[in-house]
């Protein structure tokens, strides 16, 4: 083994030397070989040669201050590292040894680096560097400052890469001694282990041999054993056959089934060798015990004490002896139908019996909760059904032609009385133990459904029509509500109010009323989606999905409480009062206008919205009421309300005006000193009216007013013509001027329409009462004879009635023209027309 161990020193005293420092310890290049490895270089000299250089001025080699090279050979040959040749200079003293094989990897460029490189002999790295050219370069170009750092870093890289090679060595050192080591261990172990695998070998032939000398030996004495032990157990056998008898016998009357699982084991070989007579003798008394236990098995099917289980049992041990299936069934469902029956009968008798007579009666409530009652029937009659037709599956196998009527009917009779109790549940109690009920039933019943799927829709439609049900009587539950909150509000309206102490507003009783009915409905919305909880089992039927939330909520319960409303309080308006029966309160009236209105507005839209919200309506699923249609029925009602109302505070304030014509004498009357009083409770009605009014609808718009509207005088002819003109004509010699005048007046006015629809507002509704007096004023005086002074009253009347009521109105001019009428009829019917002075007639109305 060769080794290069290239060594240099500091030369500080010139300066083209190289400086490289020896670093002590065994990282250095230039220290001797490790003490703990002995030396290979096999020349002691040279080591205390080197150590006296070291002591000495520290430089070792030529004069240029180059590295010497030292080539070792081991006794063990010199190819496993390669043979180091000189390159790049002289072998000398004063040139480079370049390494070889993995050095020359190390330390050199690639090939391909080094052929796309240009050749410079100035690259001290590259593979055309040359020295010479080198140092004259840097000798003639380079500063001493520059030269001095250029030999710094130079010595800086010898002693890395120094370094680097040195631990190179090393390892490759310690790894061919652990290898030589191994190899050698190998050959010593491989020697052993020959040899014993040569004596294994020896061993095995020699155990071979001798087992098949002793298998040779006992062939004989094994084939006699197999014979005698194939014997051994033919006897067992037939001393078996030989004790069914005995063993049936006595297992029939205690264990039955360990007698049948006995005769079955015995019967195959009995049958195969009946020929013989002792077979065919343990087989006819075989027959025997089984008959007799068939027999007992027969007694004991027909007890009326089995329970399914028993039942079960029984048939499949007889089913077992080869008795007949056809005569087995029929016994089996013989025996399971009174067992259900008796659970029917149990269940019935806890349903009051009905009326024979068919007499309305109310009957008692029943003994338990409609949950209990669907736990019992779901646990006794559901639970044995179940268990019985599985068994019978089990034992018969696919024959269902027999079991499936069989369950149909008792399933029918029991769906009848789950469907009877659910009509005892007359209130509305609790919806959530309702729905816990349907809930327990539906689940309980699947088990039913996958033996008798025919019956899947008879349960749906079950629990789908107590749905509807309960959502009716939260229909009219609702409709008794508002009822009781209508007679509640009535109630407060004619409640008297002692002095000093007034009652409730008519906002704060529609805002008690509005929101009392809102929050019931939504209360009984919260009940009823208790029918589509996503824990429901029978929410996820196509019912619940589609047709409840659209035709049994939103139009059967929600619409048609809102179509009810409106005609409820359209109903105070339209129907005809009965005999004795009080009139509703106007104030009523207006209550129930305003209502709707706001139905109209807000209500319906928010409900509608939140009951869609809650019970989402499919795709597919009906047509659904729109909005829009129920707001124009609840606009309709607020119109016919608030017209009725206007009706009636009309005919009210007529009907005093027409006693106080009717009941006056008009022709013998005295000379006006004062307004009339029943004029003055006119505008006291009026102004009370204007009151109540105002506090649930918004003022409206008048037409605007001329200035002198309180001041205008009141003609007893015309409005547009002075009465001192036309007085002189107005004779009884003449009497056509005065109507040809009166209807040429007519035809250039505007027509006023007394019963028109009135607006949402005060203005139209003080108006249309105006109109409805004014008119009932003007036909009364038509109807009577005046003289002078009961046509000065009327007109005193008239105008002080004009300077109150026009600011009611919505204009003016319908007032002062209906005024005009009647102050025109009042002159008709006037023996004397001669009217008051203007002046005279402010002075008496200022006065009154």
């Amino acid at each position: 083994m060769r080794v290069l161990v290239p060594m240099a020193q500091h030369d500080t005293g010139r300066a083209g030397s190289v400086p490289v420092a020896a670093a002590p310890g065994p990282g250095n290049w230039a220290s001797p070989c490790p003490a703990s490895l002995p030396c290979r270089h096999g020349n002691p000299a040279w080591h205390r040669k080197w150590r006296k250089g070291q002591a000495g001025s520290g430089r070792w080699g030529g004069s240029g201050g180059a590295m010497a090279a030292v080539t070792t050979e081991s006794g063990a040959g010199s190819g496993a590292a390669g043979s180091p040749e000189a390159t790049g200079g002289s072998t000398g003293g004063g040139g480079w040894r370049r390494p070889h094989g993995p050095l020359q990897r190390y330390y050199g460029p690639s090939t391909a680096e080094a052929a796309e490189a240009a050749p410079d002999p100035t690259d001290i790295n590259g593979p055309h560097f040359d020295p010479e050219v080198f140092m004259t370069k840097v000798r003639s170009e380079c500063p001493l400052g520059q030269l001095l750092a250029r030999e710094a870093a130079l010595g800086r890289e010898i002693r890395a890469l120094d370094s680097d090679m040195q631990t190179l060595l090393y390892e490759n050192y310690n790894k061919f001694i652990s290898a030589t080591d191994t190899i050698r261990k190998m050959k010593v172990d491989f020697r052993h282990m020959e040899a014993e695998m040569d004596d294994l070998a020896a061993n095995m032939a020699a155990i071979s041999a001798s087992s098949a000398r002793v298998s040779a030996a006992l062939q004989d004495r094994h084939r006699r054993g197999a014979q005698l032990a194939g014997v051994q157990a033919l006897l067992r056998k037939l001393q078996a056959l030989v004790e069914v008898p005995g063993r049936l016998r006595r297992w029939a009357g205690t264990e039955p089934a360990r007698a049948l699982r006995c005769h079955a084991r015995a019967r195959a070989v009995l049958r195969h060798y009946r020929h013989l007579p002792s077979f065919r003798a343990i087989e006819d008394e075989s027959h025997a015990i089984m008959a007799d236990l068939a027999q007992r098995l027969r007694t004991r099917l027909r007890e009326e004490t089995l329970d399914p289980k028993e039942l079960t049992e029984c048939v499949e041990m007889l089913l077992q002896l080869e008795e007949p299936a056809e005569e087995l069934s029929e016994e089996f469902l013989s025996q399971a139908g009174a067992r259900l029956e008796a659970e029917l009968a149990a269940l019935e008798a806890e349903l009051p019996t009905a009326d024979p007579s068919g007499t309305a009666s109310t009957p008692p409530p029943p003994a338990s909760d409609i949950l209990d009652f669907v736990d019992r029937g779901s646990s006794a009659f559901v639970g044995t059904l179940c268990q019985l037709a599985g068994s019978y599956r089990a034992l018969f196998g696919g024959d269902t032609g027999h079991l499936e009527p069989f369950a149909a009917a008792l399933a029918t009779r029991y769906f009848a009385l789950l469907e009877r109790r659910l009509a005892l549940e007359r209130g509305l109690g609790d919806t959530s133990l309702l729905v816990r009920a349907l809930d327990r039933f539906h689940r309980r019943l699947r088990a039913l459904l996958e033996l008798l799927p025919a019956g899947a829709d008879a349960a749906a439609a079950l629990v789908a029509r107590a749905a509807r049900e309960r959502v009716d009587r939260y229909l009219r539950a609702l409709q008794t509500f508002f009822l009781g909150c209508l007679g509640d509000v009535r109630q407060a309206l004619a409640a008297p109010r002692p002095p000093g102490k007034e009652g409730p507003g008519l906002p704060d009783l529609l805002a008690t009323l509005a929101a009392s009915v809102l929050g019931q409905l939504k209360a009984v919305l919260a009940y009823v989606q208790l029918f589509t909880a996503r824990d429901v089992a029978f929410a996820s039927l196509p019912y619940f999905k589609g047709e409840f939330c659209v035709t049994a909520v939103r139009e059967g319960l929600v619409v048609a409480f809102v179509r009810w409303l409106c005609r409820t309080a359209r109903g105070f308006a339209d129907g005809p009062a009965e005999r004795g029966a009080p009139a509703a309160p106007p104030a009523l009236l207006l209550l129930l206008a305003r209502l709707c209105l706001d139905y109209e507005n807000s209500t319906i839209s928010y409900i509608l919205t939140l009951t869609d919200e809650q019970f989402p309506p499919q795709d597919s699923g009906p047509a659904v009421t729109p909005g829009p249609a129920l707001c124009a029925e609840a606009r309709a009602a607020a119109q016919r309300l608030l017209d009725h109302y206007v009706q009636v505070q009309g005919a009210a304030v007529a009907q005093m005006l027409r006693k106080s014509v009717e009941t006056r004498d008009w022709l013998g009357t005295v000379e006006p000193r004062n307004v009339r009083a029943v004029m003055k409770r006119v505008v006291e009605d009026i102004t009370a009216i204007d009151v109540q009014v105002g506090q649930l609808f918004e003022e409206g718009v008048r037409r605007a007013q001329s200035s002198d509207s309180s001041r205008r005088a009141f003609s007893v002819y015309s409005s547009s013509r002075a009465p001192g003109r036309y007085a002189p004509s107005y004779t009884p010699s003449a009497p056509m001027d005065t109507h040809l005048l009166s209807n040429i007046q007519k035809l250039f006015s505007e027509r006023i329409d007394i019963f028109s629809p009135v607006e949402f507002n005060k203005v139209s509704v003080l108006t249309g009462i105006i109109k409805i007096s004014l008119k009932t004023l003007l036909e009364c005086v038509r109807l009577r004879t005046l003289g002078r002074f009961g046509l000065q009253q009327v007109q005193v009347d008239g105008h002080y009635l004009q300077l109150y009521l026009w600011r009611f109105a919505s204009d003016e001019r319908v007032v002062q023209g209906l005024l005009d009428e009647v102050a025109a009829s009042a002159a008709h019917r006037c023996l004397d027309p001669v009217p008051m002075e203007h002046s005279v007639v402010e002075l008496i109305c200022e006065r009154g």
